[in-house]
């Protein structure tokens, strides 16, 4: 008796195993209609990073066909409640940052395992069903930083930036790394405003790093190019191509492309496959998810010399016989 009830225990044991092992295998179901999409993000569409990610799904709707709608400006006490929402209404795919609201986009996506959840995180995927992905352009940013190192006059950069966390830090630190290895005489100045979006606080960091000596400044947040351009000096945007902002200050900058990570995710989803994973790598360089905005008027002002080595450095890049170091430790000022 004691040897069946032994055998029984362990039967099950294995089907609890076995169906563990399904919950956790077995993809999501596939869209033979229109995949709807939804954005939840928790600051303004115009925010960059925020803007990249929307542009993507916006072009996704256009050339992908899917169905795609969003909510902006998103608070923390609120996020749960729209995510909700969204996957009460059957939106196959729901994507977005959540780093001010990580913890709670989690725990929704747990009582959806049949919807997808891809969001902006720094830490790991979670299965089911939550992806994750980051806006890895340390790359772009190193060769931001070679051009920043040729051209100062003063060997002060600078760099304004949202909060020291790692995906801001790791921008920073490649954009002065850049300088440095054309420049060593360089030295160089940081400032973080505590917020994603403060275009006032940020303008004002800017100004007061302007003042102390820097004369090509890194805007990591929107404000400092409006900073640069009333003083007259040389700028780097960041995400987006911003040369509009100043087309006589800003030189170039990291541009993050978030279509091939979105195009990607979807096939996912549409075939029936999505698993919980890390997108990241798709805004690599190679991957075509970042790259060096257009030099616009720069392009007749920038000594041709800068111009190969920026060109020579990013083929290396390309090819990967060179590797940009990733540091995400808080930067600290020269």
């Amino acid at each position: 008796m004691f040897a069946r009830a032994k055998t029984k225990a362990g039967s099950l044991v294995l089907k609890a195993v076995v169906i563990l092992a399904a919950l956790v295998l077995t993809p999501l179901p596939s869209h033979a209609e229109t995949l709807k999409v939804a954005g939840i993000f928790e600051t303004p569409i115009e925010e960059p990073w925020v803007k990249q990610i929307h542009q993507a799904l916006v072009r996704a709707q256009k050339e992908l066909g899917i169905e795609y709608t969003w909510s902006e400006s998103v608070k923390s006490a609120d996020f749960a409640r729209v995510m909700r929402e969204y996957a009460e209404k059957g939106y196959g795919l729901i994507m977005g940052d959540s780093f001010g609201a990580e913890r709670i986009a989690r725990r929704v996506a747990r009582d959806y395992p049949k919807t997808a959840f891809v969001f902006g995180s720094g830490i790991g995927p979670a299965e089911p069903n939550f992806g994750v992905f980051d806006n890895w352009i340390h790359e772009p940013a190193y060769l931001s930083g070679v051009i920043a190192g040729k051209m100062t006059k003063t060997n002060v950069v600078g760099a304004v930036g949202g909060m020291a966390i790692p995906e801001i830090n790791r921008l920073m630190n490649a954009y002065c790394a850049g300088a440095k290895a054309v420049n060593d005489k360089v030295r160089c100045k940081f400032s973080f405003i505590g917020s994603f979006f403060d275009p006032p606080k940020a303008k004002e960091a800017a100004i007061a790093q302007i003042e102390a000596g820097v004369d090509v400044i890194y805007a990591e947040r929107f404000g400092v190019i409006e900073a640069a351009k009333g003083k007259g000096v040389l700028a780097i945007s960041n995400m987006s191509d911003q040369a509009a902002l100043g087309p006589d200050t800003v030189i170039t900058g990291p541009i993050w492309n978030m279509y091939p990570t979105i195009k990607h995710v979807i096939a996912l989803v549409n075939a029936g496959v999505f698993t919980a994973q890390d997108f990241g790598g798709f805004s690599f360089m190679a991957k075509g998810g970042s790259y060096l905005a257009p030099y616009h008027k720069f392009d007749d002002k920038l000594p041709a010399e800068v111009k190969e080595l920026v060109a020579k450095r990013q083929g290396e890049i390309m090819d990967g016989t060179f590797r940009v170091d990733v540091s995400e430790s808080a930067p600290k000022s020269d």
